[in-house]
């Protein structure tokens, strides 16, 4: 099936959607109140979905204006979050639908967030990931992120050692070579950018 893909900020009501994916992804998952917090109250979150356009009817005028804003959205197939501190990104969190992974959506979650960074001005992102998790780190790696140290027994559950792995954004060899990549997933997955050079209503006077 193909999805009507659309990338966007998170809302209120995705968060029973993204809890779902959370706690099929994670152990221990965020909880639906830290999501809420992110979403709403947060000053340096910039939360995004990705969603699947064709479960949401069609409008036109007024109504296609309010449906962007609505409290029905569509299936959400991903979801990531991304903090921007004092000129540091950080990727929070990110996680495909398990049900569609290996379609790479997790990539487009992954390099809308490093757009949204370079958007935002941010000299670096930074991120943790579990040792073990080598599809991951491929992933990052991709990207050019670069192992910048180990933290011991980072994840609490099984205190698995996790990876720092951080982008240097002040390269601007790397930078031109991140647009021609993000341009290239355009092309194959076509998707609607409402995120990675958008501000929401939360951060309109950023």
């Amino acid at each position: 099936m193909n999805h009507k893909l659309i990338l966007r900020y998170m809302r209120p009501a995705d968060i029973p959607q993204v809890v779902i994916i959370d706690n099929q992804s994670f152990n221990p998952p965020w909880s639906a109140r830290s999501y809420a917090y992110e979403v709403g109250e947060s000053s340096y979150s910039h939360m995004v979905v990705l969603e699947d356009g064709t479960s949401v009817q069609p409008t036109n005028g007024w109504r296609r204006w309010l449906q962007r804003w609505s409290d029905h959205p569509g299936a959400v197939l991903g979801y990531g979050g991304l903090w921007y501190i004092a000129g540091e990104g950080h990727i929070s969190t990110i996680a495909a639908h398990p049900d569609y992974r290996g379609q790479g959506y997790g990539e487009i979650l992954l390099a809308a967030m490093i757009h949204r960074a370079i958007t935002l001005q941010a000299e670096y992102i930074v991120l943790e990931v579990r040792v073990s998790n080598a599809v991951a780190q491929n992933l990052y790696g991709k990207y050019e992120f670069q192992i910048f140290g180990t933290k011991p027994n980072y994840y609490r559950l099984d205190n698995e050692d996790a990876y720092d792995m951080r982008l240097d954004l002040t390269d601007e060899a790397m930078l031109a070579r991140f647009e021609q990549r993000f341009a290239a997933i355009k092309a194959r997955q076509p998707f609607t950018d409402q995120y990675s050079m958008l501000t929401s209503p939360k951060h309109s006077q950023e």
